[in-house]
C-alpha cells in the first residue's frame, strides 16, 4: 500500500515526527486542563455532602471532624483545582498554537523546495492559482485545526472516559442511562465524518480552480482590457466562484444538521439520568452530594458532544487541504540530481547530442535520432520554422526535460550524471520572455549571483549598455522595478538580462531570440552587448532575426527536429536553400537571389 493509501492523519503525523514529544506535550496539557475541569462537580458534590451529612461526610471519614475546618479544606482544594486548569489552559494553548505555526511553516516551505524541484512538465499541467491555493489556503485550513480542533477532540475524549469512570464507580445502576446516547452519537459522527470527506475534498478543489482563474486574470490583465473582455472574464469569475459556492453549501448543509441531530439524542441522556437519579435519591438508595455530582456529570459529558459537529467541520476541512499537501511532497521529480561535480573554472564548453529521441506528447515526436556536436568556444546560430526543435535543445541541455533516449554530453560527461545545481551554474540563459523580481535594479542584475559588489554590478550594466538608462532613472540602480518588471520597456528588461547573465559569467551561453521583440536601434546595441558576452565562452544562438546569427561559426536550420542544413551564413545564402530563402524574405528580396 501506499503512502497515498494512508488517511491524511496518519500521514500528517508521519510528518510531524520530528515534533512528537512537544506533540505529546501538548496532548499530556490538553489532558489534564480537562481533567482539572471536570472536578468542580465533584467540589461541588463533596460541598452538598458536607453540609447534608457533616460529621459523616467523606472529609469527616478523612480525619476532618470540624464541619467548618471541612469547607475550608474543600476551599483549598477548589483554589489549587482552579490555579492548576489555568496554568495547563495557559501552557496547552502555547503549546498547540506553536506547533501549528511550526508546521505551518515546515509544510509550506518543504512544498515550495520540493514545487521547485519538480520537472517542467509538471508545471505545465499545473495552474499557478492552484499552486498558490495549495501553499496558502490549504496550509492556512491545517494551521487552523492545529490551533483549536486538535485540543477540542483530545478534551471530548478525555471527558467521555473519565466521566464513565466516575459514573461506574459512584452509581452504577444510573451510569447505563447516562451512557446510552455516547454510542449513538460515536456513530453519527463516524457516518458524518465520511459523507463530509468527499464534500470537503470537492470544496478544496473548487477554490484551486478559482485561484487559477484569479491568477490567470490578474496575469493577463492587460490583454483583458485590450480586448475590452472586463465583462466577460467577470462572468467566469462569477460561474468558478458560484461553483466554489454551492460546493460550500453542500458541505455546510450536511455539517450543520449534526449539531441539532445529536443535541435531541443526547437530552434523552440527561432526562434518565435526571428523572430516575432523583428517585433513587428519594428513596435513599442513592446519597444527596452524589446526586448531585451525577447531574452536574452527565451535563459536562453530554453538552460537550453537541460541539463536535464543529470539531468534525474543521477537522475534514484540515484533512481535504493535508491531503492535498501531503500528495504535492509524494509527487516524485523525473529529473533527478548527478553525483559527478561540474567546477566552474574547469568548464571548457564543449556540447554534444548524441541519438536524441524526445516528446512532451508520445504522439508529437519533435526530435528523432538528433545528432549535434558544438566545438568549446564556438558560437553556433539555431534557427528554424515555430515547432522545429529550436527552444526544445535549451530544454533539454538545461534537463529541464529528459530524452527519452540518447544522450547529451558537456566536456564529454553525460549531463544526467553531472549535479544539477553545476550543470546549471556552468549555462547563462538570456531569453525573449525576461522575468525581473519584485525589487531594485541592483537586485536583479545580481540575481544568482549574490555575492558580487555593486561595483560588479555596475561593470555588468555596463557592458550591456544599460547603465546610461539606470542611471537617468530617480533611484538609479535602487529603483523598484515592480512586479515582473512591467515599469521599464521590453528593451530595458532585456538589456538587465544580459547584465545579469554578464555578471553570472557562465561557460556556456544560450541566448533565446533575445533581441526578436526589440526596435532595430536597440537590437543593435543589445547585439553588441551579446557580442561582448559572447567573447570566449560556447554561445548557442536561437533567433528569428538571421542578422542575430549572421556572424556565428557555424548555422544550423532546423525542420521537424531535425537538421535541414548547416554552415556559415555566406554558403548557406549562396546554396539556395531553406537558410536562403528566410534570409530573402527578412531582407526583402522574397525570390532574388542573394549579393555580396
Amino acid at each position: 500500500m501506499s503512502d497515498r493509501d494512508d488517511s491524511p492523519l496518519i500521514r500528517l503525523l508521519r510528518y510531524a515526527k520530528p515534533h512528537r514529544p512537544r506533540l505529546l506535550a501538548a496532548t499530556a496539557c490538553s489532558v489534564l486542563n480537562k481533567i482539572f475541569d471536570l472536578a468542580p462537580p465533584a467540589l461541588i458534590g463533596a460541598a452538598v455532602d458536607i453540609v447534608v451529612t457533616k460529621e459523616k461526610s467523606l472529609f469527616a471519614r478523612m480525619g476532618i471532624p470540624d464541619v467548618g475546618d471541612q469547607l475550608i479544606a474543600l476551599a483549598v482544594i477548589t483554589v489549587l483545582v482552579w490555579a492548576a486548569e489555568s496554568a495547563f489552559e495557559y501552557v496547552y494553548k502555547i503549546l498547540w498554537r506553536n506547533l501549528a505555526q511550526t508546521l505551518q511553516h515546515e509544510l509550506r516551505i518543504d512544498a515550495y523546495a520540493h514545487i521547485q524541484r519538480l520537472d517542467m512538465g509538471y508545471f505545465h499541467s499545473q495552474s499557478t492559482g492552484g499552486l498558490m491555493s495549495i501553499l496558502n489556503d490549504d496550509v492556512n485550513q491545517l494551521e487552523r485545526f492545529l490551533d483549536d480542533g486538535a485540543n477540542s477532540i483530545i478534551q471530548v475524549l478525555t471527558t467521555a472516559l473519565f466521566i464513565s469512570i466516575a459514573f461506574f464507580a459512584l452509581a452504577p445502576g444510573v451510569a447505563w442511562m447516562a451512557m446510552l446516547p455516547v454510542p449513538f452519537v460515536l456513530v453519527g459522527s463516524f457516518r458524518f465524518q465520511r459523507l463530509l470527506t468527499e464534500r470537503y475534498a470537492d470544496v478544496r478543489q473548487r477554490v484551486g480552480d478559482l485561484n487559477g482563474q484569479l491568477s490567470n486574470n490578474l496575469t493577463g490583465v492587460a490583454t483583458i482590457k485590450s480586448f475590452t473582455t472586463e465583462d466577460y472574464e467577470v462572468e467566469r469569475i462569477r460561474v468558478t466562484s458560484d461553483a466554489y459556492r454551492s460546493s460550500n453549501t453542500e458541505a455546510i448543509r450536511l455539517s450543520s444538521a449534526f449539531s441539532p441531530l445529536i443535541r435531541m439524542i443526547i437530552v434523552a441522556g440527561f432526562t434518565a439520568t435526571l428523572v430516575w437519579g432523583g428517585h433513587l435519591a428519594l428513596d435513599g438508595e442513592l446519597a444527596v452530594g452524589t446526586y448531585s455530582v451525577l447531574v452536574f456529570l452527565t451535563q459536562r459529558l453530554l453538552w460537550p458532544l453537541t460541539g463536535l459537529g464543529q470539531t468534525f467541520d474543521l477537522y475534514q476541512r484540515a484533512m481535504a487541504s493535508t491531503r492535498r499537501v501531503l500528495d504535492l511532497l509524494s509527487i516524485e521529480a523525473s529529473v533527478s540530481s548527478g553525483d559527478t561535480p561540474l567546477p566552474l573554472d574547469a568548464v571548457s564548453g564543449a556540447v554534444s547530442f548524441k541519438g536524441v529521441d524526445f516528446a512532451y506528447d508520445p504522439r508529437v515526436p519533435i526530435l528523432a535520432r538528433f545528432d549535434l556536436d558544438i566545438a568549446a568556444g564556438a558560437t553556433v546560430g539555431v534557427v528554424g520554422a515555430t515547432g522545429s526543435g529550436k527552444t526544445t535543445l535549451i530544454n533539454l541541455l538545461l534537463r529541464f526535460y529528459e530524452p527519452q533516449s540518447g544522450s547529451i554530453t558537456v566536456d564529454g560527461e553525460d549531463v544526467r550524471e553531472l549535479d544539477l545545481r553545476d550543470l546549471r551554474r556552468a549555462v547563462g540563459l538570456v531569453s525573449q520572455s525576461v522575468y525581473l523580481f519584485h525589487g531594485t535594479i541592483a537586485e536583479n542584475i545580481a540575481y544568482g549571483s549574490f555575492d558580487a559588489s555593486r561595483a560588479d554590478v555596475e561593470r555588468a550594466a555596463l557592458a550591456a549598455e544599460a547603465h546610461d538608462f539606470i542611471a537617468a532613472l530617480p533611484d538609479g540602480y535602487d529603483t523598484i522595478v515592480g512586479e515582473r518588471g512591467q515599469t521599464l520597456s521590453g528593451g530595458q528588461r532585456q538589456r538587465l538580462s544580459i547584465a545579469r547573465a554578464l555578471l553570472k559569467n557562465p561557460p556556456i551561453l544560450i541566448l533565446d531570440e533575445a533581441t526578436s521583440a526589440v526596435d532595430n536601434e536597440t537590437e543593435a546595441a543589445l547585439q553588441r552587448s551579446l557580442d561582448r558576452l559572447s567573447a570566449e565562452r560556447t554561445t548557442v544562438v536561437i533567433a528569428h532575426r538571421l542578422s542575430t546569427v549572421r556572424h556565428a561559426d557555424e548555422i544550423l536550420v532546423l525542420d521537424a527536429g531535425a537538421i535541414a542544413e548547416r554552415g556559415r551564413h555566406d554558403d548557406l545564402v549562396d546554396a539556395h536553400g531553406p537558410y536562403a530563402r528566410l534570409w530573402n524574405i527578412q531582407t526583402g528580396q522574397r525570390d532574388a537571389p542573394s549579393t555580396h
